[in-house]
């Protein structure tokens, strides 16, 4: 039997279209928020490169130097206090020539370090190589680098492979069992790199101190020569070296792997990668990676690239360029050069090669051919330093996590004495600037452009696009019942403007009881989002753009909720009506702030499912899709609970909060 002609045609009928963006001169809607994001990037990258050109001289070369290692100390947060030096060998392995010694080191206090010392045969005393692992789960035991302190202990020169934060016997998060909870290592390192932002520091300030307190152990063995320090390391390892090499005066020869290429590039090309590979707002400070090389001159470097390397060779060799450049104003042109083997990412033979060679010339003294034999690496489990194969689960061990937790105590007395002496327009004026939100009456008033409409079954939907001069167009729905009060909503969602839009959803509700409501796509969110985003760390490629720039997604987002609220309040009259926000999810952080620095745009406040501190999150191990909502810095000044009871006494709601 054929279905009616009517109800075959109901059936049938195509579904709502609520985009409102196409893709037009090439660029794709989930393009532009990052297109944005680069133009910015290069405008900051053409104004380190002028800055650059302006040094012609040592003295002028030590000028620059200083003030970037001094801004790059900074942006980690600055370092930690050394704890008092305990160091113990836990056990040893003999070779045929050479021997490995398990050890344990404290780098904070009850925050341990597990490595491998491999040390030629002899009595030394030796020049020795500290070894970054890059971000292999095995850390310290990896065949890459096994392979590394086994080729330069056979060519009389010790190696200290030690295990990261969140690799080998050093994740940060486990399951019950006592084992890792995630395979991926950057994954942890972008969890710890939560609470870490929130109190002003950043992962890679915890890796660089761990690297720090490996030369410490080195220099403090008498085996070693400590004027003859050399630091290595592949992928994350090479950041890690780029990193310590610029700050750390003892490590006399360097030889980053697999990392070094310009953000140009990077951001051209794969765009920002994990948690300590972005220090807040470098980018704008004008330190690029070449500066990695540049603030060590004129000490020995070499950079180590794959021609196939998803870690740009273009970039690296004007990397390069600019590090040839530099040392020869110092007189010393001789000492920087740069190896590419062929291959994709990783240590290829070449790399090895190269590598090995240039510590012998600069650690040794001995400038001849090196030759790479097969080497035969070890299981991980014979490398292994505790017992149970986990720092954490020694007695009184302490995570990241714990000691972010450390640094909140101390902010959280701050904050509550600041907010109770300091009038509160001065205090939202200080998470004004930190936060990096403009006031409504500095920014441009937004333009809009119709784009279509929806009828529904009592209201309509006209689809627009919101203008500012960000460049990214917000996408809008607006809801318009047959007789609107003169109230109007503006609701902000984590998943865009359609997700509460469904026929007897939450819009829908407000509408039948007479409001217009306007749901807007905020930046990198719903059409202009730029894929799915991670179920882990939500934004991520975005909120580290934006974080390079020294920005936050928290402040862009609010200053698009400003803008849509201006719209909302003018849409269609002169005289503003009174418009109630609602933010849904991680989405209601951003309408949190604009609600508190709106200058009384906004009648009221509803929050749905948002985050109701950012404190409790900084101990958390797993901060699920928290990342993307984080302010570098913001619990030295204030939390969210600061800004509702700033908003007050205008009416707040809050449901089902975190």
């Amino acid at each position: 039997m054929s279905l009616p002609a009517v109800l075959l045609l109901v059936l049938t009928a195509a579904p709502e279209d609520l985009n409102c963006l196409k893709t037009e001169e090439g660029k794709k809607p989930s393009e532009l928020f990052y297109a944005a994001l680069q133009q910015q990037v290069y405008a900051a990258l053409d104004r380190r490169a002028a800055s650059l050109e302006q040094v012609k001289t040592p003295e002028q070369a030590a000028t620059y130097q200083k003030q970037l290692r001094e801004v790059m100390i900074r942006q980690l947060g600055g370092l930690p206090e050394p704890a008092p030096w305990t160091a113990n060998m836990v056990g040893e392995i003999q070779a045929d020539d050479y021997r490995i010694q398990k050890v344990l080191f404290q780098s904070q206090h009850a925050h341990h370090v597990t490595a491998n010392l491999y040390l030629p045969s002899g009595a030394g005393p030796f020049p020795a190589v500290c070894v970054s692992s890059g971000h292999s789960r095995p850390g310290k035991a990896a065949d890459y680098n096994q392979r590394f302190c086994i080729v330069l202990a056979k060519n009389g020169i010790a190696a200290l492979a030690y295990d990261p934060i969140g690799q080998g016997e050093r994740s940060q998060i486990l399951t019950p069992e006592g084992k890792p909870q995630f395979t991926s290592t950057t994954t942890e390192h972008f969890l710890v790199g939560v609470g870490s932002i929130l109190v002003g520091t950043n992962t890679a300030r915890y890796r660089v101190w761990d690297g720090m307190r490996a030369i410490d152990y080195l220099t403090n063995r008498p085996e070693i020569d400590k004027t003859r320090i050399g630091f290595t390391g592949c992928s994350g390892g090479g950041t890690l070296t780029s990193y310590i090499m610029a700050l750390d005066d003892r490590v006399a020869c360097a030889a980053p792997s697999c990392y070094l290429t310009t953000f140009r590039r990077l951001i051209e090309t794969i765009g920002p990668q994990d948690a300590e590979q972005n220090i807040f707002g470098q980018i704008a400070l004008g330190l690029d990676q070449p500066d990695y090389v540049l603030l060590r001159a004129p000490r020995p470097t070499i950079i180590s690239s794959t021609t196939g390397d998803f870690f740009d060779i273009q970039g690296s060799w004007d990397n390069f360029r600019q590090a040839k450049r530099f040392y020869g104003t110092l007189g010393y042109p001789e000492r920087v050069d740069l190896v590419e083997a062929p291959g994709g990412h990783g240590v290829q033979a070449g790399n090895l090669t190269g590598i090995v060679r240039w510590m012998r010339r600069w650690l040794l003294n001995k400038d001849d051919a090196v030759t790479v034999d097969k080497v035969e690496t070890r299981k991980e489990a014979e490398l292994l330093c505790t017992e149970k194969g986990q720092v954490l689960l020694l007695p009184g061990e302490r995570s990241v996590f714990d000691l972010n937790v450390e640094i909140e105590e101390r902010l959280a007395a701050g904050r509550k004495e600041y907010w109770q002496k300091t009038p509160k327009e001065e205090a939202l004026a200080a998470v004004r600037k930190l936060a990096g939100v403009r006031k409504l009456a500095d920014m441009q008033p937004p333009t809009h452009t119709d784009i279509g409409r929806v009828q529904r079954d009592g209201y309509h939907i006209d689809k627009l696009t919101i203008n500012t001069a960000s460049g990214v167009p917000l996408p809008a729905l607006t809801y318009h019942p047959k007789t609107p009060q003169d109230d109007a909503y503006l609701y902000l969602h984590e998943d865009g403007k359609a997700a509460d839009g469904a026929v007897g959803g939450p819009i829908e509700k407000l509408v039948h009881e007479g409001y217009v409501v306007v749901a807007v796509d905020l930046r990198g969110i719903g059409e202009t989002a730029s894929g799915k985003p991670d179920a882990m760390l939500g934004d991520w490629k975005h909120f580290y753009t934006a974080y390079l720039l020294g920005q936050s997604l928290v402040g862009l987002h609010t200053e698009d909720a400003l803008a849509a609220g201006h719209f909302v309040a003018y849409y269609k009259t002169k005289k503003p009506r009174r418009v109630h926000l609602v933010g849904v999810g991680q989405a209601g952080i951003p309408a949190l702030h604009a609600a508190a620095l709106g200058d009384d745009l906004f009648a009221s406040l509803a929050l749905r499912g948002a985050p109701a501190a950012w404190s409790p999150l900084v101990g958390q191990r797993v901060p699920a899709r928290q990342l993307a909502s984080t302010v570098h810095g913001a619990l030295g000044l204030y939390d969210l609970p600061d800004l509702v009871r700033a908003f007050e006494p205008r009416k707040v709601y809050v449901e089902s909060a975190q």
